[in-house]
């Protein structure tokens, strides 16, 4: 191991103390890999270990935190996504590299290097993303990778962008200065003059931790939901267990893929410290129950930030879980790419709940989650419109949101109903001919 120069021989001896023991195990689970982690409590490495495994797209299908005085113990139970077990040997390398260098060198995979950070929060509406990205293709500044996020009427997009011409970070003064005014002046429309917030970075973080930040600073978990959810919220409590010095946080939703992910983020970065857990999961639905404590100690005081805490935990969940049609389009990159994408649902009404933008060797690889203005289903006519426009082979409907299929059923249900009705008038209709002919002595 090459240690930093910045090391005295003290802190080497504390490193090679505290290194996490990691043990990857394919035996002892029939249908999961264990990643089993002995590590020094050090507050926000559960984040980091979670984080790592969920950048691999590794489903953490269970988990066990448990912390003994200032040793942790986490035995996480994760498949790919197809729900298969890890056997990739450079994947099994990776994750016991990666977590037993947590203590000293943190992760900040699925950041974006030599690259300028554009942070953007706002009202969300209707045709927002085609006038940022409009803006940004005529100030000649190429979007390589963005994120968005919209909850409760709000919206959060990281966009990572370099210059068109030189094809490197964007450090003119003057530019940036350019680029930032007429993004708020989108962001900030008729109505939204105090809480539009536009940030131009350049330091590496973790994209979606930072998505989660923005919003909870932005405060979207105290607004009221424009549109709402089909019944399946998720439920969440707080109890105290005063005997123990803890507060019980239990959460009961539908599963889906970085849900643990997003739950540790929030408490962690609400400075609460996972001392215990227990994650379950089956089917689609997952059962979590984490004990915590603030970071000096105490456990959670009041019924006011117990309510917090709820409504914190129900945004972090929602935020990511998206009703609409997922949307993948795949074709060769070009200047002003997506800022005709995004003209083109706008002109067919077509809102953006979710994105996920990157850029792989001149290819746009872009997913887009996708409701109508006022959140309900687009219309499938409206879909495949759209997808003339930008290429039936280009643009490809990945998922239909469980809402397609109930209506498919209940419309498949009204045509049965009316092909019935139409069979019994046609053969009231030819009894009464019968009868009149002669031919039956009776109606009945």
């Amino acid at each position: 191991m090459e240690w930093p120069a910045y090391l005295d021989e003290y802190e080497k001896l504390v490193i090679r103390m505290t290194t996490p023991r990691v043990i990857v195990d394919n035996a002892g689970c029939s249908n999961a890999t264990r990643v089993m982690m002995d590590s020094a409590r050090k507050h926000g490495i559960l984040l980091e270990a979670v984080q790592i495994l969920v950048d691999l797209n590794l489903s953490i299908k269970k988990a066990y935190v448990s912390s003994d005085g200032r040793w942790f113990m986490d035995v996480f139970h994760v498949t790919d996504l197809a729900g298969n077990k890890i056997t990739n040997d450079s994947i099994i390398s990776y994750i016991e590299k990666s977590l037993s260098t947590l203590h000293y060198m943190p992760t900040l995979s699925k950041c974006v290097n030599s690259l300028t950070a554009l942070e953007l929060t706002g009202n969300d509406r209707v045709g927002l993303l085609s006038e940022v990205f409009a803006v940004l293709a005529d100030l000649q500044v190429n979007v390589v990778e963005s994120k968005v996020w919209t909850h409760n009427g709000r919206i959060a997009s990281l966009i990572y962008v370099k210059d068109c011409d030189s094809g490197y970070p964007i450090e003119d003064k003057q530019k940036i200065d350019t680029i930032v005014t007429r993004l708020r002046n989108v962001l900030e429309g008729d109505t939204d003059i105090r809480s539009a917030k536009t940030v131009v970075s350049l330091a590496a973080t973790h994209t979606e931790r930072r998505l989660h930040q923005m919003m909870f600073a932005d405060r979207d978990y105290e607004r009221k939901p424009i549109i709402w959810s089909n019944g399946d919220a998720p439920a969440v409590s707080v109890q105290n267990c005063l005997e123990r010095g803890y507060s019980g946080v239990n959460i009961h939703c539908k599963d889906r893929a970085k849900l643990m992910f997003d739950v540790v983020c929030t408490l962690t970065d609400m400075d609460y410290i996972v001392f215990h857990a227990t994650v379950k999961t089956a089917e689609d639905r997952a059962n979590m129950e984490f004990f915590i404590r603030h970071i000096d100690g105490t456990p959670i005081s009041s019924d006011a930030e117990k309510q917090r805490v709820i409504l914190c935990l129900r945004a972090a969940i929602e935020r990511r879980a998206s009703e609409g049609v997922q949307l993948e389009l795949s074709t060769d990159d070009r200047p002003g790419l997506l800022a005709d994408v995004m003209r083109t649902f706008r002109e067919n009404g077509i809102n953006v709940t979710r994105a996920e933008i990157a850029t792989a060797f001149d290819t746009a690889q872009n997913v887009y989650y996708v409701t109508d203005a006022i959140g309900n289903p687009v219309d499938q006519k409206i879909i495949e419109a759209v997808r003339q426009k930008i290429g039936i082979d280009k643009l490809k409907v990945k998922e239909l949101p469980s809402t397609y299929h109930e209506k498919e059923e209940r419309d498949d249900e009204a045509t049965a109903g009316v092909a019935g009705a139409v069979l019994v008038s046609l053969g009231s209709l030819l009894k009464r001919n019968l009868f009149n002919l002669g031919l039956i002595k009776s109606l009945t």
